[in-house]
This record gives structure tokens, sequence and C-alpha cells, in this order.
């Protein structure tokens, strides 16, 4: 099994001599990174809950079992925003106006997708619980609280930078007449993480974390940039190794792309998890 080494002072990496995003166990060690990041200003629980906020991040996608298939109707289309779909449209910034939206193109919103707007409402839900926590830092179960919707928060924001979840090309470059190109293509880059056996402080290294200025806005920036990535990554897809690929010949390109959409996603949620620690210093409580 490969591994990345990186040396980010010069940005140079090589390589030493694997449908869910990025996989359970990728989030986790995303997860793990992005909290290793944060800035002492960040409560310390927070800080030393990084082993329960990197087993929570995989809850969204456990609770897409078929064996509920209430909460997997729901859940399901949080992780993604076919963007096509709404070419030509300018995306709005609440959930009801995207769905009026949606429903104004023709198209169904749960079938398009929700991924910013989750991004959002879990980032305002960690704001609030950190309010509550800045009232009762003593409270337990308001530490708790911080540390789900902590988890919750990092599966979406890391969905989200991985391209081939804002496209409606997410599993196979879709032809006019309907053909499907490079199918299977999903779960290779979902298992990036794994493949290249990444660590923690490797990813967060030397990575700096300001909060977001504007949360809709800059959640926007962010979709936007991963979803102008979806081009490269078909250019790539048939040099993106699979899990088993045991003797896969390094591409430079690929291995960059695996680093800069994995520092991205440990990049985004770190700033988000600042991001709602700054909103909470405003929300006030009853």
């Amino acid at each position: 099994m490969k591994r990345l080494v990186f040396v980010f002072s010069t940005l140079c990496i090589v390589v030493q001599t694997p449908v869910w995003g990025w996989l359970a166990s990728g989030h986790a060690v995303l997860t793990r990174a992005a909290v290793r990041t944060l800035p002492e200003e960040i409560p310390a629980f927070f800080r030393a809950g990084e082993g329960i906020i990197a087993h929570l991040v995989k809850d969204p996608d456990v609770s897409k079992n078929r064996g509920a298939p209430f909460v997997r109707g729901a859940e399901y289309p949080e992780h993604f925003l076919d963007r096509e779909f709404l070419d030509g449209y300018e995306l709005p910034k609440t959930r009801y106006e995207y769905i009026q939206l949606c429903n104004k193109a023709g198209v169904l919103s749960e079938k398009v997708g929700f991924v910013p707007y989750a991004v959002a409402e879990w980032t305002e839900r960690l704001a609030v619980a950190f309010a509550e926590y800045r009232k009762w830092p003593e409270n337990e179960a308001i530490q708790s609280k911080c540390l789900i919707y902590a988890g919750f928060l990092a599966h979406y924001s890391q969905d989200m930078c991985q391209p081939l979840h804002l496209t409606k090309h997410y599993n196979g470059w879709i032809g006019a007449d309907g053909s499907v190109a490079q199918k299977g293509i999903h779960t290779k880059v979902d298992g990036l993480v794994d493949y290249f056996e990444m660590n923690p402080d490797d990813l967060a290294k030397g990575l700096k974390i300001i909060p977001l200025s504007d949360l809709m806005g800059d959640i926007f920036l962010q979709f936007q940039s991963g979803f102008d990535m979806v081009g490269k990554v078909y250019k790539l897809g048939e040099q993106i190794p699979k899990l088993e690929d045991k003797n896969w010949k390094s591409v430079p390109e690929v291995v960059a792309f695996a680093t800069e959409r994995t520092r991205a996603s440990v990049r985004f949620t770190a700033r988000l998890y600042l991001t709602a620690w700054h909103l909470s210093e405003k929300i006030e409580l009853g």
C-alpha cells in the first residue's frame, strides 16, 4: 500500500512505494486533520474530542441504510448537488428558495441535491451549540452536542470538496446519447485517502485557518471551485488507481489532485468550525 509523504514547505510530493464521499475511513482521517489545525481559541474540550468527532463524521452515511427508508430518503440528497440541472441559474441563499428555483426549472430538488445548504445549516447548528457552551461551559451534554454537530458538519463539508458530488456525471461521464464513460470513477476518487494512506498530521501541516467572512457566499465559492474541477477529474480518471491496484505507477498529476482536494477538505472543515465558534459569540440565548 502506498503512502503520500508531504513536504509542504516546498510543495513537493513524493509517493513511496483503496459510493461514499471519501469512504468512511477517509472522512475520519480528514476530520482528525481538521481538528488538529484549529487555533487555541477553540475550546479545549472540542480539540480533545477529535476521536469522537472522527467517529461521528460517518453517521450521515450510516443513516442511509435501506432498513431505515424514511431517514434514507431524507438523508440521501444532503450529500450532493448536481449543478448542471440548474445551469444558467444562480443558487439562492436558503434551502426553500432553492426548492422554489428547482420547481421553476422543472427539476426535483431532491434529485438535484442540497449539499451547500446542509453545510450552512449544520454550521449554524454548531454555532448555536457553541453559544450554549459559552453560557454553560461545564454542561457535558452541551459539549457532547457540539461534537455530534461537528461530525455531521464535517461529513457534508468534505463531500462538497469531492468534485463528483457536484455533478450529474457523478459516477461516469454521461454522453449525449446516454452512454456512460469511466463508470466506477466515483469509488476511485473516494478511495484516494485510503489508497495513499494519508495521515492527519501530514494533511494538517502548514494550513492557515481563518473564519469565513460570508457564510453562504464562501460556501458557494468553495462549491464552485470543486465543480470547476469535474473536467479535470475525468481527464485524470483512467490514471486514478483503484483501491485494489497494488502495482500502480505514480502519476504526479493524480498525486497533486489527491493532495489538493484532501487538503481543501481539511481546510474548509476547519474554517467552518472556526466560523461557527465566531458566530456563537453573537448569538443570544433566552
